[in-house]
């Protein structure tokens, strides 16, 4: 007598993925929305500082100390947490897209061409991530820099005051911000999909290089940290932990990213808070106009708070990714186990019948 044995696993392993996938969108818009909540009295600090060439009329510009004491003094904590709504906003979408995409993509692209596995599908899939969560993120990040830039209605009435019309005459500022909302139909109503999607290619220019030298960076400490292992814990029964491992690695990754990619956040940045106040044309003429009376020391203006902000942030990141997957990979090692040991019994019970 034959016995056919009908397998209600290969359903749910259909699911699995998709779960799977799911997960890591929702996972990721977490990951995602807790650094920028965290970590943006420090993104706030570095808007400013980036942004106070342009702001002010005054050429002494402030240091890190200086710039956190004067928003403390005129703004309050309000002032370090302005436009926070959008940046995590912005946030929940880049983190979904970012990682949804590189888990759902980059096994299909390791199969599909052998030739790209590794480091380049990490800086593919994270580059094509990148792109998609832009058509949130952009605006949301011009909406949070203005707002960052802005402070307090007080603050923002003495800029426009003292430096913006000093620096250009009949110049058009943008009306102070009450809140989100306010903010993207006010940008809207003054200068249309431009104004909302200002620095758009500048910012694909920072966050798809970001992205791959960050990927990179942290697969090669992970390739000279398996080297050492090898060498001076071969015969140890110590074993280094993955989540300490990707939280340090992490961080050194990101943060040697951020800095390196630290000229075309700053070209970004000026570009994303102009407004109507047209002193930049486009990237290149940022660059330039940058370069020739800032030097060097403008184009890495703001690399410092840049790397504190990126540096635990990727830390963290890299930490959950660590976890995760060796703890789902533990549960699909124990669930293949099982599944293997269950189709044994059936074949044999399938010979005995």
């Amino acid at each position: 007598m034959a016995v056919t044995v009908s397998n209600s696993d290969d359903d749910n392993s259909e699911r699995r993925p998709v779960f799977f996938v799911l997960r890591e969108f929702l996972w990721g818009a977490m990951a995602g929305a807790f650094g920028e909540g965290l970590m943006h009295p420090v993104d706030t600090v570095k808007t400013r500082i980036q942004s106070q060439v342009f702001l002010s009329a005054n050429q002494n510009h402030k240091s890190i100390l200086q710039m956190v004491r004067s928003v403390w003094l005129t703004d309050g904590v309000r002032g370090f947490y302005r436009g926070v709504a959008p940046g995590i906003t912005g946030s929940l979408a880049t983190g979904a897209t970012y990682f949804g995409v590189i888990e759902s993509t980059k096994g299909w692209i390791e199969e599909s061409h052998p030739d790209l596995a590794g480091h380049w599908a990490h800086f593919i899939t994270g580059s094509v991530g990148d792109t998609l969560g832009s058509f949130i993120y952009v605006p949301c990040e011009v909406i949070k820099q203005r707002m960052q830039v802005q402070g307090t209605r007080s603050t923002w009435s003495s800029t426009t005051s003292n430096g913006l019309k000093q620096m250009k005459a009949n110049s058009q500022v943008y009306t102070y911000y009450s809140g989100m909302i306010q903010a993207g139909c006010s940008i809207w109503k003054e200068q249309g999909y431009k104004g909302l999607y200002a620095g758009y290619w500048s910012t694909l220019a920072r966050d798809v290089p970001f992205a791959g030298l960050m990927v990179m960076f942290y697969e090669g400490l992970k390739d000279l940290t398996e080297h050492g292992k090898r060498k001076m814990l071969s015969n140890s029964k110590y074993q280094i932990n993955s989540s300490l491992e990707g939280l340090v690695l992490g961080g050194l990754a990101g943060g040697l990213s951020a800095y390196l990619t630290t000229p075309m956040d700053v070209i970004k940045t000026r570009l994303q808070v102009q407004g109507s106040t047209v002193r930049y044309t486009g990237w290149f003429d940022t660059a330039t106009k940058i370069w020739e009376t800032e030097g060097i020391r403008g184009m890495f203006r703001g690399s410092v708070p840049r790397v504190v902000w990126y540096v635990p942030a990727s830390a963290l990141t890299f930490m959950a990714v660590e976890f995760l997957r060796a703890h789902f990979n533990d549960k699909n090692k124990m669930r293949d186990s099982t599944t293997l040991s269950l189709d044994k019994r059936r074949s044999l019970h399938q010979e005995v019948s």
